[in-house]
């Protein structure tokens, strides 16, 4: 089973960053108001960025890195412009 880390742009263009092993399920289940708390309050959301890592923990490793990231950062990752190291 593959594991997931995401980041979803809510409606109030904040960013939201969660893993899954489903990215499209459960990208529908935050825009049913299913998802997280966060994401209830600003629908709809869409999938701005996703990332396949090797197993649970390494997706939330990615997850945690992500979001020490600035909103800029946050964006550029979105936008592909920024690279991993």
């Amino acid at each position: 089973m593959s594991w997931y880390a995401y980041m979803l742009i809510c409606a109030d263009q904040t960013c939201y960053t969660g893993i899954t092993t489903n990215p499209l399920r459960r990208c529908k289940a935050h825009n049913e108001g299913k998802g997280a708390r966060y994401t209830r309050a600003r629908r709809p959301v869409h999938l701005a960025w996703l990332e396949e890592c090797a197993d649970r923990s390494a997706a939330a490793k990615r997850e945690y890195e992500i979001k020490q990231l600035s909103r800029t950062g946050k964006l550029e990752l979105a936008r592909g412009r920024m690279q991993r190291d």
